[in-house]
């Protein structure tokens, strides 16, 4: 499966280079020159100020709105099949947590306390937690992927990139968009936006979005939906510029999910039928709300230097049934589970602009706890009648508070009209503390899941508050060639810093050295570019050879330890080198054809894993039999849009896509029973605008062979946990038809 899909690839990428050096000559000679530059420049803030994307000398895939409602996207997750090198998907067991992976750098952990890899940022707010971060698409401008450590600008925990999430900014003039869908498992999605001034000055905004949809599959013992979706999220802006050179915007958004809990499939006896169904008997309910409030002020003091300055504050709680691990109605074995945030965060940046140098400068502060809550449940009811089995519980719970401050520079300057060096670096120091409780129950959940009738089994096998401090300077430096004003190549290297912290599942009776913790781990990468545009700017590509040495790689290993104990280990365990190529790519071969193509290839392979093996008892070094998890060697896209020009009947534009995904791991740990091995996906949008695009019809399907893929899972198996081997999937085909009007 594997070899052929790395054959259809090569044959994918031979067909579209060949295609757009041969036929584009030919379609260059007979366009005028304003066809032929009528591809724009594409704007990004990668650097925390607007730039052509073909002259900045960072990685950076850019998504506009009108592509993403082109290829039918839903959510971010659509990034994993549109970004080369990239895993963006809903972690395991849930129906709104991100996990996110960018050249083999990420965290598949949610937990409390654990520290993301992709920084994620609404506008220019940094979003700490992965809860409820699997953002709808609507109401927005663009998103952007920046590959490779962002510790210069982008600070914290973005060591592997950032994701961008960039919303619209109001209108002058009054307007209001309204849009409905409907599609299969009775989807029902209802989107308005708009925007009014109120004065000269002041202008006010807002979106509001319901998504509604039936489940994939179904709870079997309760009867329930299963996979279904139950979301209702709005945004509201305030935006005043009472001067030329001063601007302030107050936004609020809050977003409520409802959908069920999400349980996993049996890979092994018993079964169900459908891979979306499930026999789960812990419960179905689901609750995630997230929110915020930012405050943003931009001061133009001169023409050559503005001041910005960024507030916000952010929470979010998750409640709900937690996960039947075992998929069956008894409690052989359960984690109903609570995790609630905070955050707030200050930012102030001064950008500086000349005739030849431009650059930003700032400090950053914020002030964030996370809190949780699970319980372990075994039944036991392998070996004793339900009626009679006890049961034993084992809760976890504490909390982790977080205060972190950074100052941070970044600037260029033009030697020559085609060279241009860029320096930065940012000093950040983390400060948490942390409070552990673990204790073991005698009875079904325990007393803060419930169960008051819970027995404390002895003394607590974890119980302790500490705290540590974490600091790094991260730099950047960049040097950048025009070639000709339209190819540009560069040359680069920058650290990226993840911070450490502190195992909430850690044991200390078993392994003690878990109060103190786990240290930071880093990324050096080296990268060289190029990037623009060739013949007569027919063909838009980007393409990057970076190296990653990856040091003190914070790994969790989990292992079930009898009679009835799940226990953790979180080691700064690894040291990797990571070698990879990415390409992306649009060809004009008509005005009416323009293909895109994205590809990325990795190869990241352990130089050291040093951890503790369950088979001897001792810490080993253990790196000849592990392998990076979600990290594909492979990844590919590409996109045949065809547009059709009808005249005063409006405009038709078809866009089939595929993409490609590499045979992945789920953990560090080959698992052939539950790692995904390679496959493709097979999506086609139809889209209808109007001559005066006020109205727009389009039919997206996606996944159209029905391809069925593991996105994550668990792996327990053994009689005292019920064989739970269970996997969590992505989507089946779907089709929907929107309607869009715009007044």
């Amino acid at each position: 499966m594997r070899t052929t899909g790395q054959l259809r690839l090569a044959l994918m990428t031979s067909v579209f280079i060949t295609a757009s050096l041969c036929a584009a000559p030919s379609f260059a000679q007979q366009a005028d020159t304003e066809q032929a530059s009528s591809i724009d420049d594409v704007v990004v803030t990668a650097r925390r100020r607007e730039e052509s994307l073909k002259d900045v000398p960072v990685a950076v895939t850019a998504v506009s709105s009108e592509r993403l409602e082109q290829t039918g996207a839903a959510d971010i997750t659509t990034l994993q099949q549109q970004t080369p090198n990239a895993t963006v998907q809903i972690a395991r067991g849930t129906n709104s947590t991100l996990t996110s992976f960018i050249r083999g750098v990420g965290q598949q952990d949610p937990l409390w306390g654990f520290e993301p890899g992709v920084g994620l940022y609404v506008d220019d707010v940094y979003v700490a937690r992965p809860q409820g971060a699997v953002l709808d698409i609507f109401d927005i401008e663009r998103l952007e992927v920046l590959r490779g450590p962002q510790g210069t600008l982008y600070g914290r925990n973005t060591i592997g990139g950032a994701i961008k999430y960039v919303t619209k900014r109001l209108g002058q003039d009054p307007e209001l968009t309204l849009k409905g869908a409907y599609g299969s498992y009775n989807q029902v999605d209802l989107i308005a936006s708009g925007s009014t001034p109120l004065t000269d000055t002041l202008r006010i905004g807002g979106a509001v979005a319901r998504y509604t949809r039936d489940g994939y599959g179904t709870n079997l013992t309760t009867g329930a939906e299963h996979y279904n979706k139950d979301v209702t999220a709005g945004r509201l802006s305030v935006e005043w510029t009472p001067t030329d050179d001063l601007f302030f915007r107050l936004a609020g958004d809050i977003t409520e999910d409802e959908s069920n809990a999400r349980h996993g499939y049996r890979l092994k006896a018993p079964m169900t039928n459908g891979i979306y169904d499930t026999r789960a008997g812990i419960g179905d309910e689901g609750d995630v709300r997230t929110r915020g409030l930012s405050f943003t002020g931009e001061w133009n003091a001169s023409d050559t230097l503005t001041f910005k300055s960024i507030t916000a504050w952010r929470d979010g709680d998750t409640k709900g049934s937690g996960i039947d691990f075992d998929g069956l109605p008894q409690p052989i074995l359960d984690i109903p589970g609570y995790y609630a945030d905070s955050q707030f965060t200050q930012e102030f940046q001064a950008l500086f602009e000349g005739e030849r140098w431009q650059g930003v400068a700032g400090v950053f502060y914020m002030d964030a706890s996370a809190e949780g809550a699970f319980d372990t449940v075994i039944g036991l009811y392998p070996f004793v009648p339900p009626g009679f089995a006890p049961g034993l519980t084992t809760f976890t719970g504490g909390k982790v508070d977080t205060k972190s401050f950074a100052v941070f520079a970044d600037f260029s300057y033009d030697l020559t009209d085609q060279l241009s060096l860029s320096v930065g670096g940012r000093w950040t120091q983390d400060e948490k503390s942390v409070d552990q409780l673990r204790q073991n129950y005698l009875g079904i959940k325990s007393p803060f899941f419930g169960n008051s009738s819970a027995v404390a089994a002895g003394t607590p096998s974890t119980d302790y508050t500490n705290s540590d401090t974490y600091s790094e300077f991260t730099p950047r430096v960049s040097a950048s060639y025009k070639f000709t004003p339209e190819l540009t190549g560069y040359v680069s290297y920058g650290r990226g810093f993840k911070s450490g912290g502190f195992d909430m599942r850690g044991d200390a009776k078993l392994y003690p050295e878990t109060i103190n913790g786990y240290q930071p781990e880093l990324v050096d990468t080296y990268e060289i570019g190029l990037k623009g545009s060739l013949l007569d700017r027919r063909v838009n590509f980007a393409t990057a050879l970076f190296k990653s040495d990856y040091t003190d790689q914070q790994i969790t290993s989990q292992f079930f330890i009898p009679p009835a104990s799940v226990v953790s280990f979180v080691d700064n365990a690894g040291s990797s080198e990571i070698w990879g190529w990415e390409l992306e790519a649009s060809a004009r071969i008509t005005d009416s054809f323009i293909p895109r193509l994205t590809l990325g290839y990795l190869d990241a392979k352990f130089n050291d894993f040093v951890t503790f093996n369950p088979l001897t008892g001792k810490r080993e070094n253990m790196a000849d039999q592990r392998h990076f998890q979600n990290t594909p060697d492979w990844t590919a896209n590409i996109a045949l849009p065809y547009s059709v020009d009808l005249g005063d009947r409006g405009s038709v534009i078809f866009t089939p896509m595929a993409s490609y995904r590499g045979a992945t791991q789920m953990f560090e740990t080959a698992i052939p029973l539950l790692d995904q091995g390679a496959y493709w996906l097979y999506d086609a949008t139809l889209m209808w605008t109007a001559p005066d695009a006020r109205y727009r019809v389009s039919l997206a399907g996606r996944n159209l062979s029905d391809e069925r893929y593991r996105a994550g899972g668990y792996n327990f198996p053994g009689a005292l946990t019920g064989d739970s081997v269970i996997g969590f999937y992505g989507a089946p085909r779907t089709v929907t038809l929107s309607v869009t009007a715009n007044f």
